[in-house]
């Protein structure tokens, strides 16, 4: 009985094994199937599905944590800062201003009330301004941490007051009117007047309007001369406009110039240099007996003396 043969079993590949024949044949393609899938979930450890994993998988590091509060945080400042309260504009600081009215500037900005600073747009806000009729430049800026709007505003310098009837429309060296004053009113130094007597004079401007380019040239021109200029003891001259005479010159209960009509094609504006020339030369020595003074160039000139009172009879 020492060398007799033990029986083993035969079975089939696909019978179900039961623990004293677990490896004793192959696997089945049931078994195959299985064991592939329980492959396919292998973790990170090496060990297979259905096994406890020695480590699990941290969601949150410290790293993702100091990134969500980062982001919070910046949410939170970011309402904050831009929020309806927060940095709300405090006041609007406005320059001195002459010919501008302060509300109009007001109004033109048209802020609403506690908007945010970090909200504005400056840039629009300064070309509104522009569009004043007195206003050349314009720029606004934020102060902080006043959260004021502070707005510089350069206006046009006046050089030319053009009188028609009881106002005078003020003009800048480029012929704009940006103002209109009452003919009383007081003018910057420096400022020609001239009074424009012609039919229909001041028909047609307006504030934002311009004066005819020719006559803003003569104007300026004959408006800066002073009493010095042409050797006169009058204390101040007048410039007026007439229909018959054109440009005309006059010291006050005394002569009269006439220097006349200018125009590009005709007769340039290039002449009143010495057309004053050609007056001082006329008034010189005799100007309390010049009555009317004709300047048809700058060369060529003739004036009409007084008439001489007749002796009274006795």
């Amino acid at each position: 009985m020492r060398n007799a043969r033990v029986p083993v079993p035969t079975r089939s590949p696909d019978a179900p094994l039961r623990g004293a024949m677990r490896g004793l044949v192959g696997p089945s393609a049931e078994g195959r199937r299985a064991a592939a899938a329980i492959g396919e979930r292998v973790v990170a450890t090496g060990r297979r599905g259905g096994a406890r994993a020695r480590g699990r998988v941290r969601i949150l590091t410290p790293a993702r944590a100091a990134g969500l509060l980062g982001m919070l945080a910046t949410g939170f400042l970011f309402t904050f800062a831009t929020g309806p309260t927060a940095f709300a504009v405090s006041r609007i600081d406005l320059p001195a201003l002459t010919w501008t009215d302060p509300a109009t500037v007001d109004a033109t900005l048209a802020l609403p009330a506690g908007i945010n600073v970090f909200q504005l747009d400056t840039a629009p806000l300064e070309a509104a301004l522009r569009t004043l009729p007195a206003v050349a430049d314009a720029d606004v800026s934020v102060s902080l941490p006043d959260t004021a709007v502070v707005v510089r505003i350069q206006e046009r310098r006046p050089v030319l007051a053009w009188q028609a009837d009881d106002r005078r429309f003020i003009a800048d060296g480029s012929g704009v009117i940006f103002a209109i004053v009452d003919v009383d009113a007081a003018l910057p130094a420096g400022v020609a007047v001239v009074d424009d007597r012609r039919r229909g004079a001041g028909i047609g401007l307006q504030i934002g309007g311009h004066l005819d380019a020719v006559d803003v040239d003569v104007a300026t021109r004959l408006g800066s001369i002073t009493p010095a200029d042409i050797g006169s003891a009058a204390d101040r001259l007048r410039v007026t406009v007439t229909n018959e005479d054109g440009f005309v010159i006059s010291a006050p209960g005394g002569w009269l110039a006439v220097f006349g009509f200018y125009s590009p094609a005709t007769r340039s504006t290039d002449m009143i240099p010495g057309q004053v020339r050609l007056l001082r030369s006329l008034l010189d020595g005799r100007e309390a007996t010049v009555r009317r003074v004709i300047l048809a160039s700058a060369t060529d000139g003739t004036y009409v003396p007084r008439s001489t009172p007749k002796p009274s009879s006795r």
